[in-house]
């Protein structure tokens, strides 16, 4: 009886905790636009995490008419995707009350950096892009 009540507790502590993951994950997951409008980009669950996906550019051609493209990635193959489309948010684990850890591309350098966001007062959200100690914070404001 007593193991029961240990297999119970155990499973009713995992559930809850899982719930609390899944509730925070939602509150996470829309559309959100960089403050400055030069990017918008639709955080998803994906694999048990979250992941944001570019939809939309302040600019979404270049000088010559032509949609933007993720020119600067370090694999020639993959230079002639377009920016909007990319998933630039990846493996977005989270590690604290409306905080998540993962990473972050930037299409601009073509470059991979651990990534920290965090869910702020007001529909906003902090994502930091780090290298060593040294980060760059955007903040995002929440549109849907």
């Amino acid at each position: 009886m007593t193991k029961m009540i240990a297999a119970l507790t155990m499973a009713a502590g995992i559930a809850f905790s899982a719930g609390g993951v899944a509730a925070a994950n939602d509150v996470a997951t829309g559309i959100w636009r960089l403050d400055n409008g030069r990017v918008t980009v639709k955080v998803t669950p994906c694999g048990g995490n979250l992941c944001g996906t570019v939809v939309a550019l302040k600019k979404p051609r270049d000088d010559k008419g032509r949609p933007r493209l993720d020119k600067e990635n370090p694999n020639a193959a993959l230079r002639s995707r377009p920016v909007i489309g990319l998933t630039i948010l990846s493996n977005m684990k989270q590690i604290g009350e409306n905080q998540w850890k993962g990473t972050i591309y930037n299409p601009d350098d073509g470059n991979t950096y651990r990534s920290n966001m965090q869910l702020q007062k007001g529909n906003t959200m902090r994502v930091e892009g780090c290298i060593a100690v040294f980060c760059k914070a955007m903040k995002f404001v929440k549109v849907e």
